[in-house]
């Protein structure tokens, strides 16, 4: 078959439309998992809910609820013990270890069929349902909002945090709150895309923008549009090469715009100075000839 046909099939509108809420999502809080040196809490975040579907299936058949809800439970936990951002990663790497043995234990207990816990490590995009793309969508929207609702005092906490808590913000609320976004956020979109997608997603694209872009409000926007080009055309891509998975081409154009910003970064920053210095010139002679 070829891309067209496929198109017209609803997997892959399924896959498609979930590609662009993940890119989203992810897009929109890379830039502070990248300002709060936190990709290490997307990576325990992602492996552990692996940990809360094996509760949800032994305790209600349900491993989708389980991840959800433990990865609240892990996003307070880890914000409580890691509050200063050097804390953060032991306490992490701490619960991580602990995590992944409780999941692998867990899993050993259920009797019945365990690929819906396992496919949250995997995932799989184009086996999405109708339902997964509802909440992805509400989920897509409730990140908008909360992100939106802190996005000043966060950037704030995350460029400065002492004179932030100095000023009055509240730096372990507002940092819980975003682990629980963040949590939450990477949890659901493991579940279709798996663990090596959203680490691609949440991390990449944010360090790609951050290189090229000037100022917060465009290294978001550029940081969502290299997130969405990375998933659609690596699902394309997929649709093209069936034998090869869709993660394979999302990693790599999700890099390839990161080795691109690496490389066109220098010389960009470069003609920003360039451009000022003559600007602030042109002002100076002016005021001198006024």
């Amino acid at each position: 078959m070829d891309l067209g046909s496929y198109l017209t099939l609803p997997f892959a509108d399924h896959a498609l439309a979930a590609g662009l809420l993940i890119a989203l999502i992810c897009g929109t809080i890379g830039p502070f998992v990248i300002a709060r040196q936190m990709a290490f809490a997307v990576h325990g975040a992602a492996e552990l809910s692996f940990t809360g579907a094996s509760a949800g299936l032994i305790i209600a058949g349900d491993p989708v609820a389980g991840a959800l809800i433990g990865s609240v439970v892990v996003a307070g936990i880890i914000g409580l013990l890691g509050e200063r951002s050097r804390e953060r990663d032991s306490a992490i790497g701490v619960i991580l270890a602990a995590g992944l043995g409780l999941g692998v234990f867990l899993l050993s207990r259920y009797q019945g069929f365990a690929s819906a816990a396992t496919n949250i490590l995997f995932g799989n995009i184009f086996g999405v349902s109708t339902m997964q793309i509802l909440i992805l969508g509400g989920l897509a929207l409730g990140v908008m909002v909360v992100m939106i609702t802190i996005y000043r005092p966060l950037l704030f906490a995350s460029v400065d945090p002492e004179l932030a808590e100095a000023r009055g913000v509240r730096l372990k609320l507002l940092g819980v709150v975003f682990l629980v976004v963040l949590a939450l956020s990477v949890t659901e979109a493991a579940q279709i895309v798996g663990t090596l997608l959203v680490l691609s997603l949440a991390i990449t694209p944010a360090a790609a923008a951050q290189r090229v872009a000037r100022g917060p409000a465009v290294t978001t926007l550029l940081s969502i549009a290299i997130a969405v080009i990375a998933t659609e055309g690596g699902l394309l891509l997929a649709l093209v090469f069936s034998t090869v998975p869709p993660t394979v081409f999302i990693s790599a154009i999700s890099f390839s715009s990161y080795f691109i910003a690496r490389l066109c970064g220098p010389s960009i920053t470069r003609r920003r100075r360039e451009r000022l210095g003559h600007l602030v010139a042109a002002s100076a002679d002016h005021h001198d000839h006024a």
